[in-house]
């Protein structure tokens, strides 16, 4: 779910050519749920092989990855670990709307609703143990960094990118800035096109970035209050918030009382709604586990490897594989990364 700053963020569009020759550090959980929700046939069922694997992820994975790499964008991918005790609940609640999502789907499905369907199927998504395995598999065959988080990925990143391992964090999920990212970038991995709600239209999506310090300083807050804010308008932590707490009221509360958070707590009637304390909440996100042990070497490519992943385990059809591993070889982009063609 993450939180929901998007109506107070400051975000910049920017483009490709902005990035050329920066490194970053993937949220890949959440990349890979983009491409299982968004990667669909037109009655939204995902895309498989001849033995009925899903394959939405690794397709999505594999042309959007090589493609930032054609950029001359290292990308570095963190995977996330044991989630914390706290998410147990927002957890539980995605299951429920993936349920009935699913009921949803099957009625689309009697009426042959294909706009229903694809709709509703793209809420059903499940990541498996056997997908990030899969995907670890080609983030490696490509030759970039795997780093496996102790729990949440996105603040794995965003003590990278404050460490200077990374430019920026890459994530279409606000809660990067909660856990204290210097620069999030968002819409690097997404489709250039977005379908408009309820509409046959589309509208453009261009790459976005966000610096946390230049938010802090345009709301007055600190890093501190930034999280008493995001309890307050709902986290995966306490999913929802406070109800009726949206993001413009939770910032006045803030720079109307400063550090007095019981005081804005009381006020909102935190315990009329939930049976944790906020300072649970607050604590989870200021001591969520991360580490140092990580070692960022970009390798050159293996494309035996990502030919046998793609094209004889899944079914990829093996001249558009072969045609992205020649865009390498071709020399025509000059990456920091060492070119395919030296191994083709």
């Amino acid at each position: 779910m993450g939180t929901k700053l998007r109506d107070i963020v400051i975000k910049q569009d920017i483009t490709i050519e902005d990035l050329k020759n920066k490194s970053f550090v993937v949220d890949s959980s959440n990349m890979l749920y983009q491409f299982l929700s968004t990667i669909r046939m037109r009655d939204g069922s995902p895309l498989m092989d001849s033995h009925g694997n899903i394959t939405s992820h690794l397709n999505g994975l594999f042309y959007r990855t090589t493609k930032l790499m054609s950029s001359n964008i290292k990308l570095a991918f963190v995977f996330d670990g044991k989630p914390p005790t706290l998410k147990k609940q927002e957890r539980e609640k995605r299951e429920a709307r993936k349920q009935e999502a699913v009921k949803a789907y099957e009625i689309a499905k009697e009426r042959e609703d294909l706009g229903a369907m694809k709709k509703y199927a793209s809420r059903t998504s499940r990541l498996t143990f056997e997908m990030v395995d899969e995907a670890k598999k080609l983030v490696k065959a490509l030759g970039l960094p795997v780093i496996q988080a102790p729990s949440e990925g996105e603040a794995q990143a965003a003590m990278m990118v404050q460490q200077k391992d990374a430019y920026a964090e890459i994530s279409q999920d606000y809660d990067c800035l909660v856990f204290g990212v210097p620069r999030l970038v968002r819409n690097l991995t997404v489709s250039e096109k977005r379908k408009l709600p309820s509409k046959l239209a589309y509208e453009k999506v261009t790459p976005e970035l966000l610096v946390l310090q230049e938010n802090l300083d345009a709301w007055k807050l600190n890093q501190d209050q930034l999280i008493v804010l995001a309890i307050l308008i709902g986290t995966d932590y306490d999913p929802g918030g406070v109800p009726g707490i949206g993001p413009k009221k939770a910032l006045k509360l803030l720079q109307d009382h400063k550090a007095d958070y019981d005081k804005i707590f009381k006020e909102v009637k935190w315990g009329e709604h939930w049976d944790i304390s906020w300072e649970e909440v607050f604590k989870t996100f200021k001591e969520i586990s991360t580490t140092k042990d990580y070692v960022l070497t970009w390798k050159p490519p293996q494309p035996d490897v990502l030919r046998e992943l793609l094209c004889e385990e899944h079914d990829f059809a093996e001249d558009r594989v072969n045609e992205v591993l020649k865009r390498f070889e071709s020399g025509k982009t000059q990456r920091q990364q060492k070119g395919l063609g030296d191994f083709l």
